[in-house]
Protein backbone atom coordinates (compact mmCIF):
# COMPACT_ATOMS: atom_id res chain seq x y z
CA UNK A 1 0.00 0.00 0.00
CA UNK A 2 1.31 3.42 -0.94
CA UNK A 3 2.38 5.84 1.78
CA UNK A 4 0.36 9.02 2.30
CA UNK A 5 1.61 12.60 2.65
CA UNK A 6 -0.64 15.48 3.74
CA UNK A 7 0.55 18.92 2.62
CA UNK A 8 -0.68 22.31 3.82
CA UNK A 9 -0.27 25.30 1.52
CA UNK A 10 -0.59 22.86 -1.37
CA UNK A 11 -2.26 25.15 -3.89
CA UNK A 12 0.90 26.59 -5.45
CA UNK A 13 4.66 27.04 -5.14
CA UNK A 14 6.51 24.67 -2.83
CA UNK A 15 3.39 22.80 -1.74
CA UNK A 16 2.21 22.05 -5.26
CA UNK A 17 5.72 21.08 -6.40
CA UNK A 18 6.04 18.71 -3.44
CA UNK A 19 2.68 17.14 -4.22
CA UNK A 20 3.82 16.40 -7.77
CA UNK A 21 7.18 15.05 -6.61
CA UNK A 22 5.58 12.81 -4.00
CA UNK A 23 3.01 11.50 -6.47
CA UNK A 24 5.78 10.76 -8.95
CA UNK A 25 7.53 8.79 -6.19
CA UNK A 26 4.41 6.69 -5.61
CA UNK A 27 2.92 8.49 -2.61
CA UNK A 28 -0.72 9.33 -2.10
CA UNK A 29 -1.11 13.06 -1.44
CA UNK A 30 -3.73 15.00 0.50
CA UNK A 31 -3.75 18.62 -0.70
CA UNK A 32 -4.83 21.19 1.88
CA UNK A 33 -5.40 24.88 1.16
CA UNK A 34 -8.11 27.53 1.17
CA UNK A 35 -8.01 27.83 -2.65
CA UNK A 36 -10.43 25.06 -3.52
CA UNK A 37 -10.24 25.56 -7.27
CA UNK A 38 -6.43 25.33 -7.31
CA UNK A 39 -6.12 22.19 -5.21
CA UNK A 40 -8.95 20.50 -7.10
CA UNK A 41 -7.19 21.25 -10.38
CA UNK A 42 -3.93 19.88 -8.98
CA UNK A 43 -5.66 16.76 -7.67
CA UNK A 44 -7.21 16.21 -11.09
CA UNK A 45 -3.77 16.57 -12.68
CA UNK A 46 -2.22 14.02 -10.30
CA UNK A 47 -5.05 11.49 -10.47
CA UNK A 48 -6.52 8.90 -8.11
CA UNK A 49 -3.68 9.20 -5.62
CA UNK A 50 -4.59 12.79 -4.75
CA UNK A 51 -7.30 14.19 -2.51
CA UNK A 52 -8.18 17.91 -2.40
CA UNK A 53 -9.37 19.17 1.00
CA UNK A 54 -10.38 22.80 1.51
CA UNK A 55 -8.70 23.80 4.75
CA UNK A 56 -7.86 26.90 6.77
CA UNK A 57 -4.65 25.97 8.57
CA UNK A 58 -5.38 28.42 11.40
CA UNK A 59 -8.46 26.40 12.39
CA UNK A 60 -7.66 23.28 14.41
CA UNK A 61 -10.94 21.66 13.41
CA UNK A 62 -10.03 22.07 9.74
CA UNK A 63 -6.66 20.38 10.24
CA UNK A 64 -8.23 17.60 12.29
CA UNK A 65 -10.89 17.03 9.65
CA UNK A 66 -8.36 17.02 6.82
CA UNK A 67 -6.25 14.38 8.55
CA UNK A 68 -9.32 12.24 9.20
CA UNK A 69 -10.46 12.54 5.58
CA UNK A 70 -7.04 11.59 4.27
CA UNK A 71 -6.70 8.67 6.68
CA UNK A 72 -10.15 7.38 5.72
CA UNK A 73 -9.40 7.69 2.01
CA UNK A 74 -5.90 6.21 1.99
CA UNK A 75 -5.81 4.03 5.10
CA UNK A 76 -3.50 6.14 7.25
CA UNK A 77 -1.07 9.06 7.36
CA UNK A 78 2.66 8.49 6.97
CA UNK A 79 3.87 12.08 6.74
CA UNK A 80 2.62 15.62 7.21
CA UNK A 81 4.25 18.66 5.59
CA UNK A 82 3.34 21.91 7.37
CA UNK A 83 4.26 24.16 4.49
CA UNK A 84 1.72 27.00 4.63
CA UNK A 85 3.28 30.35 5.47
CA UNK A 86 2.93 34.07 4.92
CA UNK A 87 4.79 37.35 5.40
CA UNK A 88 4.03 41.03 6.00
CA UNK A 89 4.45 44.12 3.85
CA UNK A 90 6.21 46.17 6.56
CA UNK A 91 9.15 44.17 7.90
CA UNK A 92 10.28 46.36 10.79
CA UNK A 93 9.03 46.65 14.36
CA UNK A 94 8.65 50.41 14.89
CA UNK A 95 6.70 50.93 11.67
CA UNK A 96 5.22 47.44 11.48
CA UNK A 97 1.53 46.54 11.53
CA UNK A 98 0.57 44.59 14.68
CA UNK A 99 -2.64 43.36 13.02
CA UNK A 100 -0.54 41.90 10.19
CA UNK A 101 1.76 40.29 12.78
CA UNK A 102 -1.28 38.71 14.40
CA UNK A 103 -2.37 37.12 11.14
CA UNK A 104 1.16 36.03 10.22
CA UNK A 105 1.79 34.43 13.60
CA UNK A 106 -1.42 32.45 13.28
CA UNK A 107 -0.21 30.98 9.97
CA UNK A 108 3.53 30.68 10.59
CA UNK A 109 3.46 29.60 14.23
CA UNK A 110 0.08 28.42 15.47
CA UNK A 111 -0.80 26.55 12.28
CA UNK A 112 2.43 24.53 12.55
CA UNK A 113 1.60 23.73 16.18
CA UNK A 114 -1.95 22.76 15.28
CA UNK A 115 -0.77 20.54 12.44
CA UNK A 116 1.70 18.75 14.70
CA UNK A 117 -0.76 18.36 17.56
CA UNK A 118 -3.46 16.90 15.35
CA UNK A 119 -1.07 14.80 13.26
CA UNK A 120 0.78 13.01 16.07
CA UNK A 121 -1.97 10.43 16.80
CA UNK A 122 -1.92 9.47 13.10
CA UNK A 123 1.87 9.53 12.75
CA UNK A 124 2.40 7.47 15.91
CA UNK A 125 0.53 4.59 14.24
CA UNK A 126 2.90 4.60 11.26
CA UNK A 127 6.12 5.81 12.94
CA UNK A 128 5.65 8.71 10.60
CA UNK A 129 7.38 11.93 9.66
CA UNK A 130 6.52 15.59 10.33
CA UNK A 131 8.11 18.22 8.09
CA UNK A 132 7.87 22.00 8.34
CA UNK A 133 8.98 24.80 6.05
CA UNK A 134 11.49 26.95 7.86
CA UNK A 135 13.77 29.48 6.16
CA UNK A 136 17.21 30.98 6.01
CA UNK A 137 15.41 33.69 7.97
CA UNK A 138 15.01 31.14 10.76
CA UNK A 139 18.77 30.67 10.98
CA UNK A 140 20.01 34.26 10.66
CA UNK A 141 19.11 37.64 12.15
CA UNK A 142 17.35 40.21 9.96
CA UNK A 143 16.90 43.78 11.17
CA UNK A 144 13.52 44.14 12.88
CA UNK A 145 12.01 41.14 11.09
CA UNK A 146 9.02 39.65 12.87
CA UNK A 147 8.70 37.21 9.96
CA UNK A 148 12.22 35.97 10.71
CA UNK A 149 11.27 35.49 14.35
CA UNK A 150 8.35 33.28 13.35
CA UNK A 151 10.71 31.10 11.33
CA UNK A 152 13.10 30.89 14.28
CA UNK A 153 10.16 29.41 16.14
CA UNK A 154 9.60 26.84 13.39
CA UNK A 155 13.24 25.76 13.54
CA UNK A 156 13.29 25.45 17.33
CA UNK A 157 9.93 23.75 17.53
CA UNK A 158 10.71 21.19 14.84
CA UNK A 159 13.94 20.17 16.58
CA UNK A 160 12.06 19.84 19.88
CA UNK A 161 9.33 17.84 18.19
CA UNK A 162 11.95 15.54 16.67
CA UNK A 163 13.19 14.73 20.17
CA UNK A 164 9.63 13.89 21.25
CA UNK A 165 8.85 11.80 18.18
CA UNK A 166 12.05 9.76 18.32
CA UNK A 167 10.74 8.13 21.52
CA UNK A 168 8.34 6.09 19.37
CA UNK A 169 10.28 5.91 16.13
CA UNK A 170 8.96 9.05 14.43
CA UNK A 171 11.00 11.78 12.76
CA UNK A 172 10.75 15.53 12.21
CA UNK A 173 12.57 17.72 9.69
CA UNK A 174 12.73 21.44 8.99
CA UNK A 175 13.37 22.51 5.39
CA UNK A 176 15.23 25.84 5.38
CA UNK A 177 15.46 27.50 1.98
CA UNK A 178 16.82 30.88 1.07
CA UNK A 179 14.99 32.89 -1.57
CA UNK A 180 12.57 30.72 -3.54
CA UNK A 181 10.96 31.70 -6.84
CA UNK A 182 7.32 31.73 -5.69
CA UNK A 183 4.40 34.14 -5.54
CA UNK A 184 5.69 35.18 -2.09
CA UNK A 185 7.71 37.78 -4.05
CA UNK A 186 6.20 40.41 -6.35
CA UNK A 187 8.75 39.82 -9.11
CA UNK A 188 9.85 36.45 -10.58
CA UNK A 189 13.19 35.12 -9.29
CA UNK A 190 14.20 32.67 -12.03
CA UNK A 191 17.83 32.38 -10.88
CA UNK A 192 16.92 31.59 -7.28
CA UNK A 193 15.80 28.33 -5.67
CA UNK A 194 12.90 26.75 -7.55
CA UNK A 195 9.91 25.14 -5.80
CA UNK A 196 10.98 21.83 -7.32
CA UNK A 197 14.35 22.15 -5.54
CA UNK A 198 12.58 22.37 -2.19
CA UNK A 199 10.30 19.48 -3.15
CA UNK A 200 13.40 17.39 -3.86
CA UNK A 201 14.70 18.20 -0.37
CA UNK A 202 11.42 17.08 1.17
CA UNK A 203 11.53 13.82 -0.74
CA UNK A 204 15.15 13.27 0.30
CA UNK A 205 14.19 13.58 3.98
CA UNK A 206 11.25 11.23 3.51
CA UNK A 207 13.34 8.63 1.68
CA UNK A 208 15.88 8.02 4.44
CA UNK A 209 16.07 4.58 6.10
CA UNK A 210 14.68 4.10 9.60
CA UNK A 211 18.19 4.33 11.05
CA UNK A 212 18.69 7.93 9.87
CA UNK A 213 16.83 11.12 10.75
CA UNK A 214 17.53 14.23 8.68
CA UNK A 215 16.67 17.02 11.13
CA UNK A 216 17.33 20.01 8.84
CA UNK A 217 17.97 20.66 5.16
CA UNK A 218 19.40 24.10 4.41
CA UNK A 219 19.13 25.25 0.78
CA UNK A 220 20.62 28.38 -0.73
CA UNK A 221 20.41 29.70 -4.29
CA UNK A 222 23.53 29.15 -6.32
CA UNK A 223 23.34 32.68 -7.78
Amino acid sequence: MASTLLITGASSGIGAATARAAADAGWNVALCARSTDKIEALASEIGDGALAITCDVTRREDIRGALEQAADRFGGIDAVYANAGTGVDKPGVENGDPDAWHDMIHVNVLAVLYAAHEAIPHLRKTKGHFIATGSKAGRDHFKGSVYSATKWFVHGFTENLAEEMREWGGRATVIAPGMVDTAFFDEPKPTKIQPEDVANAVMFALSQPETAAVREIYLMPND
